[in-house]
């Protein structure tokens, strides 16, 4: 197996782990405690470091002399929280349950953007690389498809605590691959303090405010997925507005498996701009899910739901390649690993939101969250049409690991 798809199996064992933990988490939960939200508790705790862990997480990458130790290690480190939660939940007082969630919920960002912020020193720049990083965007949605189903499965047949001990072997997994990828050997003199000053914590914040084309792609996505959070709880309401009660799973995996499709189909257009096909994405998922909200049925509302996938499916592709094509190389970490971190604290707000409007008519709920697509396909074209773009010089490369510069950057392109 080569470089690329090592890092392929790595990707999609990390994220089959993290896209399974939410369902894993409130099994368990409920098994040891009988309350659901003792589980939504740890789960909270588990996914409130992402957006402060992010920053941290990407500095500590683009730093890092032994990328190979920074990678395995952070993915070690997520490993050992899943199994910990596995023994621990429902047994250990709960302050010690929600410290190592905490610890191992600021790993996610690495399993997340930190992990794609490798494809750059994997893949040659050009059309290639493009196509890596739809290949990448679908390890995303086939794990968001198998891992709650792998979760249910294996906690229907014997509990919810050996269906965790499979998430922690499949992070397990992605520590050992990311641990054998063909990280660059560090040049000469590499345990010499580096040339020239060090981006800071905030340079990646930074670039993701000044560099127009990020600016627009991480307000506009952010926007996106307080939508997209929100729409999980809505499915559930909305299959019971229409006299099918467990008919909400059914509406999700129908949009899992259009993104997985769209992910893969769409998603490979590298003859479309970047910018152009997130906009197309967007706008085509608040379409879809608007139609879903006045579907007679759950036959209907699940095509709708799926045709809604498919829009979305090219969504993050399209965001990968821009943040790899404008993010300064310095950054480049940091800017992969917040946009991850914001996108999952903008769901975990829709989600909260949600919460707080559930006795609304589903289909007003739906139709909120198809505006809010809607709404973030304007906003993108609005950023991303105004004005000049705002240069980012490097401050300075991460020499010899996989996150360092690869090729002619780009920022003031289309």
């Amino acid at each position: 197996m080569g470089g690329f798809g090592r890092y392929l199996a790595a990707a999609l064992a990390g994220r089959f782990a993290s896209e399974g933990m939410g369902m894993a988490v409130v099994l368990l939960a409920l098994e040891r405690t009988g309350s659901a939200a003792h589980g939504a508790f740890v789960l909270t705790a588990w996914m409130a470091p992402h957006v402060l862990a992010a920053p941290l997480a990407g500095a500590a990458a683009a730093r890092a002399r032994r990328p190979r130790l920074f990678y395995a290690g952070a993915l070690a480190g997520f490993t050992v929280a899943v199994a910990a939660l596995a023994a621990l939940l429902g047994r250990a007082p709960v302050a010690v349950v929600l410290a190592v969630a905490v610890l191992g919920g600021s790993c996610g960002p690495v399993v997340t953007g930190g992990l794609s912020s490798l494809v750059a020193g994997l893949v040659p720049e050009g059309p290639r690389r493009d196509r890596a990083y739809g290949w990448d965007a679908s390890t995303y949605n086939a794990a968001a498809v198998t891992a709650p189903a792998v979760v249910s499965l294996a906690g229907a047949a014997v509990s919810a605590g050996p269906a965790m001990g499979v998430l922690a072997l499949s992070a397990a997994l992605a520590a050992a691959l990311a641990a054998s990828l063909p990280y660059p050997d560090a040049p000469p003199g590499a345990d010499s303090p580096p040339r020239g000053p060090r981006a800071g914590l905030g340079a990646g914040l930074a670039a993701l405010w000044r560099v127009r084309d990020l600016r627009a792609i991480t307000s506009a996505t952010t926007l996106a997925f307080v939508g997209v959070g929100a729409l999980t709880t809505t499915s559930v309401l909305l299959a019971r507005g229409l006299g099918s009660p467990g008919a909400g799973g059914v509406l999700m995996t129908a949009f899992a498996l259009g993104a997985l499709t769209g992910s893969l189909t769409l998603g490979r257009m590298t003859s479309v701009a970047p910018g152009r096909l997130a906009r197309w994405a967007m706008a085509g998922t608040g379409v879809a899910l608007a139609a879903a909200a006045f579907a007679p049925s759950v036959a209907p509302a699940a095509a709708a739901f799926a045709a809604a996938g498919v829009c979305d499916g090219p969504l993050l592709t399209a965001t990968l390649r821009i943040r790899s094509e404008h993010a300064p190389g310095a950054v480049r970490a940091q800017v992969f690993t917040l946009g991850a971190g914001l996108k999952v604290t903008a769901a975990s707000t829709g989600a909260a939101l949600v919460g707080l409007a559930a006795a609304a008519p589903p289909w007003t709920l739906l139709l909120g969250i198809a505006v809010l697509q809607l709404a973030a396909a304007a906003l993108h074209l609005l950023v991303a049409g105004r004005g000049r773009v705002a240069r980012v010089p490097a401050t300075g490369t991460s020499g010899g690991s996989a996150t360092a510069p690869a090729g002619r950057r780009t920022p003031g392109g289309p």
